[in-house]
């Protein structure tokens, strides 16, 4: 298992977010945000199939 990712649109608090998409990111595009808590109701699964279909286009 890799480390988890931290990305601002799979945040539990994206909709609500002052600093969405203004926090220091990584070469990956990883958020290092203090107030970043990971949305449970999106699995790794769905985040694998969004991605290849995104870099598809």
């Amino acid at each position: 298992m890799g480390m988890e990712k931290k990305y601002c649109v799979i945040c539990a608090w994206r909709a609500n977010c002052q600093k969405r998409f203004s926090v220091g990111t990584d070469a990956s595009g990883n958020v290092h945000c203090p107030d970043y808590s990971r949305d449970l109701s999106i699995k790794d699964q769905d985040i694998e199939e969004a991605v290849k279909k995104d870099q598809s286009s």
